[in-house]
C-alpha cells in the first residue's frame, strides 16, 4: 500500500460527498447548498463534535488541520478562534475548502494540497495539529507523526480522531457480521439471487479479484470495511496502538463517541458511546526532543 492509491480513491470519493448526493449530483455544484445540507446531516448525526472541538482552547493557537474533507471543521476551529491553516493530500478536497473559506468570509493563514509525509511548513510553526479522521488512512504513520511533531512547537498539542478498535463497530460488525455475510453471499453471488449492485456486490467482487481467504483476513477486511469496499487503507485504535504509532507524543486525554456500526440501527444507543464509540478522540502531547516518550497510564481520559 502507497500514499498514491490512497490519494487516488480520497480524490474520487470525498469524503461524505455521497451522503447529500454529492456536488456534482443533487447539487449540481452549488456549493453553498451543497455545504448546508452536509453540515446539517453530519452535525445532526455526529453531534458529538463541536463538543469534542470545545474541549480544546483554540483562541489565537496556531492550528494546522490535516485531511480537511468538505471543511466542516476547518469552519469551526476558525469561528473559534484558531489561526487556522490546512493540509490536504487530494486537489478536490483543497478546492471545495476554498470554496467554503471564500462562501463565508473565514480568514485563514494557508490552505495547501500536500503530504501528511512532508509538511510544507517549517520547523515550530505551529501550537495544535487536528486531524479528524484522517490519520488511520495513512499507511506511513512513523513519517507522518514523526513530521507532525516536527512542525508543532515544543510541547505542541495534536488532537486527533481515529477509528476505535474496541468498539461495537469493528468487534461485531466487522469482524463478525460483516464477514458472515460474505460468506453466506458466495454461493449465489453469480445466480440472479445475487446483488447486482451496491456495497455487498462490490464485496463479492473484492473478494474473487483477491481470493476469499485473503479478503477476509481481518487487517485486509478492515481496510474496505470503514469507507466503503474501494477504501485502499485503515487502521483502527486502542491506546496501546496509538502509543506504538505516535512515539513522539504522549496520550494525555482521550475519549469515545459515536454510536455507529452498520448494518446494526445502533444510533439510539448514544448512552454506550463512551465504551463501545467508533470514534477514539485522543489528544496527544509532543515530546520535548522528538524521542519516543515514556508510557503512561492515561489518567487524563475524558
Amino acid at each position: 500500500m502507497d500514499e498514491e492509491q490512497v490519494q487516488e480513491f480520497w480524490n474520487a470519493h470525498p469524503c461524505g460527498d455521497h451522503i447529500v448526493g454529492g456536488l456534482q449530483g443533487r447539487y449540481d455544484d452549488d456549493h453553498e447548498r451543497f455545504f448546508r445540507a452536509y453540515d446539517a446531516w453530519r452535525y445532526d448525526r455526529e453531534s458529538h463534535i463541536p463538543d469534542c472541538l470545545d474541549l480544546t482552547d483554540w483562541g489565537g493557537k496556531q492550528v494546522l488541520e490535516i485531511g480537511l474533507g468538505q471543511g466542516a471543521e476547518s469552519e469551526q476551529l476558525i469561528r473559534r478562534g484558531a489561526r487556522w491553516s490546512g493540509l490536504d493530500l487530494t486537489r478536490e478536497s483543497v478546492d471545495r475548502v476554498a470554496a467554503r473559506l471564500r462562501l463565508h468570509g473565514l480568514d485563514h493563514d494557508r490552505l495547501v494540497q500536500g503530504s501528511a509525509l512532508e509538511i510544507p511548513w517549517p520547523d515550530d510553526s505551529f501550537d495544535v495539529v487536528f486531524s479528524h479522521g484522517v490519520l488511520h488512512h495513512v499507511p506511513d504513520i512513523h513519517r507522518a507523526q514523526a513530521e507532525i511533531h516536527r512542525v508543532l512547537r515544543p510541547g505542541g498539542l495534536l488532537v486527533a480522531m481515529l477509528y476505535a478498535r474496541r468498539s461495537l463497530n469493528y468487534q461485531v460488525s466487522i469482524r463478525l457480521l460483516r464477514r458472515a455475510a460474505l460468506v453466506a453471499a458466495l454461493p449465489v453471488r453469480h445466480t440472479r439471487l445475487a446483488p447486482r449492485e451496491g456495497m455487498l456486490r462490490q464485496h463479492l467482487e473484492n473478494a474473487e479479484r483477491v481470493g476469499l481467504s485473503h479478503y477476509l483476513d481481518l487487517e485486509t477486511f478492515t481496510h474496505h470495511n470503514t469507507d466503503g469496499p474501494l477504501n485502499p487503507f485503515a487502521r483502527v485504535y486502542d491506546l496501546a496502538d496509538v502509543r506504538r504509532d505516535f512515539p513522539s507524543f504522549e496520550p494525555v486525554s482521550w475519549t469515545k463517541r459515536y454510536m455507529h456500526a452498520p448494518p446494526l440501527p445502533v444510533h439510539h444507543l448514544r448512552p454506550l458511546e463512551r465504551s463501545l464509540g467508533w470514534h477514539l478522540w485522543v489528544w496527544l502531547e509532543a515530546s520535548r526532543d522528538g524521542t519516543a516518550v515514556r508510557p503512561g497510564d492515561g489518567s487524563g481520559g475524558r
